[in-house]
């Protein structure tokens, strides 16, 4: 509980990964077609999710950029979203949200993409057979496109 406080004061950015410490930052991995996750995931990051819009797609790389506005301050993040295939033919989404003004985020991102993510599971119906271990069968993500330190 405390490194998640101590976290939370001094961190500006969250970003999901397989082996992500916290469970809820591990992304996402379905038995869904890459198509069908793609649409919800653009539908939501497109003021489908409160304060969210798409800036840019690319479904040929799987990337959405988008900017999410919220929070305590109401300040603007940016937010990547990735949607590939794994070596297994399942879709995988990983996401990486970053506050523009660079100051401490008290959680925000981190909460931002777990609300994502459940929101993408509820929009997909997915049942949890189709919601896999997202550490399995995965190399790890890629650096996210836009958002290099």
């Amino acid at each position: 509980m405390m490194t998640r406080i101590l976290r939370a004061i001094t961190r500006n950015e969250a970003q999901t990964h397989p082996a992500a410490p916290d469970p809820r930052l591990r992304g996402r991995r379905y038995a869904i077609p890459f198509d069908r996750v793609w649409s919800a995931a653009t539908l939501l990051a497109d003021e489908g999710l409160p304060g969210w819009r798409v800036q840019t797609w690319n479904d040929r790389d799987g990337i959405i950029q988008a900017e999410a506005r919220g929070g305590f301050l109401r300040r603007t993040d940016d937010v990547i979203i990735r949607i590939t295939l794994d070596e297994t033919a399942q879709t995988r989404v990983d996401l990486t949200s970053r506050s523009r003004s660079g100051g401490v985020d008290f959680g925000t991102n981190a909460r931002r993409i777990t609300t994502f993510l459940e929101a993408l599971d509820a929009k997909l119906g997915a049942t949890p057979a189709q919601i896999l271990d997202a550490g399995a069968g995965r190399r790890p993500p890629s650096p996210p496109i836009g958002l290099r330190a």
